[in-house]
């Protein structure tokens, strides 16, 4: 089996009203800059990015041109690092990541929290 570095995360993050925003899909909205800088920041530290998005086609090459102009260069595309594949001996349907951006996003107890007031 192959070790992980410990040091290195890896990062899934969505690209509509994430890495986008102000704009209603399929439509691309303002770049998220400091987002954008801080992803580059982590990737320059060796970090691996993955842009995780419901995007797919000609919408998604767009999405993937939108953010190379603010300079950000994805390690992956919905899809998992060769490296992962290799450590679990398949590529499974869910994204491996040590961190999901998505402006979806609930951690556990906020999502219990919801839960309880809306039901």
């Amino acid at each position: 089996m192959v070790e992980r570095m410990e040091f290195r995360k890896i990062i899934a993050v969505d690209f509509d009203g994430t890495l986008s925003l102000g704009s209603i899909y399929p439509a691309l909205g303002d770049p998220n800059i400091d987002l954008i800088n801080e992803l580059r920041k982590w990737q320059n530290c060796g970090n691996k990015i993955i842009l995780w998005t419901c995007r797919d086609g000609v919408l998604l090459d767009n999405a993937i041109d939108f953010c190379e102009k603010y300079g950000l260069i994805f390690d992956a595309v919905n899809d998992n690092l060769p490296e992962i594949v290799k450590f679990f001996g398949n590529n499974s349907r869910k994204i491996y990541a040590d961190f999901y951006i998505d402006d979806k996003n609930k951690k556990m107890e906020e999502f219990i929290k919801y839960k309880e007031r809306k039901l």
